[in-house]
């Protein structure tokens, strides 16, 4: 039974893939249909457990109430896709976002639920090196602004360099993953060569040392619940 659930599961989420937009999209009927055999399954299984249990444990799981609320939510969307799909109406399959809580409540994902109890206790204790980490990109998105707003720079598309303060923010966010590193700092770096400091500064405190004590802080919290539960 439970490679079976397990099976269905995958499936259920594998249909992400073939849904509208998809990356080998099939036909809306053939999703349909094996999204409802899924949704059989798991109400099977559900029942099963109902079977096995006191009434009044089953109802008292938080677990059971999740998975009976998602197999609603899923065949609402599935029906009112269904409905302005045949009138032509372009819709969105919200119910999407719901169909991990099937992997996380049913009762063969003691683990799972293990490792997702102990994001969820290690997040607060994150939360003050992530608002320290911020802050850090704001000021020194802050200080490109004053350094290369008024310098009437251009990027190698044309575009105007470092003008609108939210855009710098997203560039430096960027490039703390060193995904658009060097090309970021070009045009500052072609003005004046003296400008290429500002970004190694940045890379320097936002990269390597607030990324590995992120990560260090995660790390460690994690472990720490894990050992716990």
């Amino acid at each position: 039974m439970r490679t079976v659930t397990y099976f269905f599961i995958f499936l259920n989420l594998s249909l992400a893939v073939f849904e509208e937009p998809a990356v080998y999209p099939l036909p809306f009927l053939v999703t349909s249909l094996v999204e409802v055999l899924c949704l059989l399954v798991f109400f099977g299984r559900l029942t099963h457990f109902a079977k096995v249990t006191f009434r009044n444990v089953f109802w008292k799981d938080t677990k059971n109430i999740c998975i009976m609320v998602a197999i609603l939510l899923s065949l609402t969307d599935l029906a009112i896709y269904g409905v302005l799909r045949i009138y032509n109406v372009n819709s969105i399959r919200w119910s999407r976002i719901v169909r991990p809580i099937f992997l996380i409540n049913f009762a063969e994902s003691r683990q799972i639920r293990r490792a997702f109890r102990s994001i969820r206790n290690t997040l607060p204790e994150i939360t003050y090196v992530f608002l320290l980490f911020m802050f850090s990109l704001l000021m020194f998105s802050l200080m490109a602004l004053k350094l290369f707003g008024e310098r009437d720079l251009q990027t190698a598309e044309g575009m105007p360099y470092f003008k609108n303060y939210l855009e710098i923010v997203f560039d430096l966010y960027v490039l703390v993953t060193t995904a658009n590193s060097p090309d970021v700092m070009m045009p500052a770096f072609d003005f004046s060569s003296w400008y290429a400091l500002f970004f190694i500064a940045f890379v320097i405190v936002n990269t390597y040392i607030f990324m590995s004590l992120f990560l260090a802080v995660v790390y460690n919290n994690y472990k720490k619940h894990l050992k716990v539960m």
